[in-house]
């Protein structure tokens, strides 16, 4: 009975010191990041814009982000296939025409961990506007997509 008392404390306590930290959320930003998109006004200065609406195309189907207000800046997924390009479709009114605008790129895996997984960064992206309606020019930032810092792409609405 003694050595049952024993070897039932040993389990217990070995239970306890071998979980570690949760390993399957990925909280500081190991993740794949999105594309940084900020708003300019005809003159070139940067704005706010009341309204947007945003979707995007990931291949398999097109996902309605809904509508953004007051916003300087949006933050959109990219795809993680191995597709070269997504496609972004922008609008500020709800029965407006689209605007269209591809985003071309080449991507690069790096494994993160259990939790995270793969993280895909992308590098040589640049944009076209396919579309324009309410998106009149786009102007291209940053190149390449490491984290959510800098902006890549710049719309002139």
């Amino acid at each position: 009975m003694k050595y049952l008392k024993f070897l039932l404390i040993i389990f217990t306590v070995s239970a306890m010191v071998s979980c570690g930290a949760d390993d399957d959320i990925c909280e500081s930003g190991e993740g794949t990041p999105r594309m940084k998109v900020k708003f300019r006004n005809l003159g070139g200065q940067l704005k706010t814009v009341d309204s947007l609406y945003l979707r995007v195309d990931y291949g398999t189907r097109i996902v309605d982000f809904g509508k953004t207000t007051n916003a300087d800046s949006l933050l959109v997924p990219l795809r993680v296939d191995d597709s070269p390009f997504t496609e972004i479709y922008f609008k500020t009114r709800k029965t407006q025409a689209e605007s269209k605008v591809r985003v071309n790129y080449t991507t690069t895996a790096t494994y993160v961990s259990p939790g995270c997984g793969v993280k895909k960064t992308y590098q040589n992206v640049g944009s076209q506007l396919i579309t324009p309606n309410i998106v009149t020019t786009i102007a291209n930032g940053q190149n390449t997509i490491e984290n959510e810092d800098k902006t890549n792409l710049f719309l002139t609405l």
